[in-house]
């Protein structure tokens, strides 16, 4: 079994890329980008499959991941409804004015997304699926190397995004959760939630970065 913590030391984007990742709208940090650039490439690497991400936002982490489909032959896909999750409508913590669409007064961000990837020259490596998460799981119908859950952060949303990807997993992918805080003065705990069922059904933690996780099933 490749052991991911080396994987992360030797492999990462080029500068440029990582510059695109850094000035683009988002809330990862770089350690954690990374981390996830590492295991998607060793995914891909193992099992020539597509990666999928759940919470697009504005594409902060789709480009690592479309660099990384980029570099191992696959394609990167990234499910988002573009309304913007819970904390981030009016009044909320991660509200951004500037990505609401003003003629129809609702949160907006597939444009941004789109000038992001443009940017990096990463558009021929990604796939948006615009759509509610669950939705776009029951009619996919392939199997991923990677599963990144970042989106809604409701045990309603993380449960779901869980319960509709995981089954596309291939056996030897992983699975990558984000904002993962055992503490609750740190952050919510829908997405610790998720991270303790998944130990609990057959996966094993083979990376922890900040609140970045990564999981490979037992056996895989």
């Amino acid at each position: 079994m490749t052991d991911l913590r080396e994987t992360a030391a030797a492999t990462v984007p080029a500068p440029e890329v990582l510059a695109s990742f850094e000035g683009a709208t988002g809330f990862m940090p770089v350690d954690e980008g990374l981390a996830l650039y590492a295991a998607a490439v060793d995914a891909a690497e193992r099992t020539g499959l597509p990666f999928l991400e759940i919470g697009t936002y504005c594409g902060r982490s789709a480009i690592l991941l479309a660099d990384a489909a980029r570099r191992t032959g696959t394609v990167a896909l990234t499910v988002d409804h573009h309304r913007g999750s819970e904390e981030q409508q009016p009044g909320w913590e991660y509200h951004d004015p500037t990505l609401v669409d003003p003629e129809v007064g609702l949160m907006d961000t597939l444009p941004t997304f789109r000038r992001t990837l443009h940017a990096a020259g990463l558009e021929d490596h990604v796939i948006a699926l615009v759509g509610r998460s669950p939705q776009v799981a029951a009619v996919w119908g392939g199997q991923l190397a990677l599963v990144f859950i970042d989106g809604g952060h409701t045990d309603e949303h993380a449960t779901g995004d869980y319960e509709g990807w995981v089954p596309h997993l291939a056996t030897d992918g992983v699975l990558v959760i984000h904002d993962v805080f055992p503490d609750p003065a740190d952050g919510g705990q829908a997405p610790y939630r998720v991270h303790q069922r998944a130990l609990a059904e057959g996966f094993e933690e083979v990376s922890v970065t900040g609140s970045l996780r990564v999981l490979r099933r037992i056996g895989g």
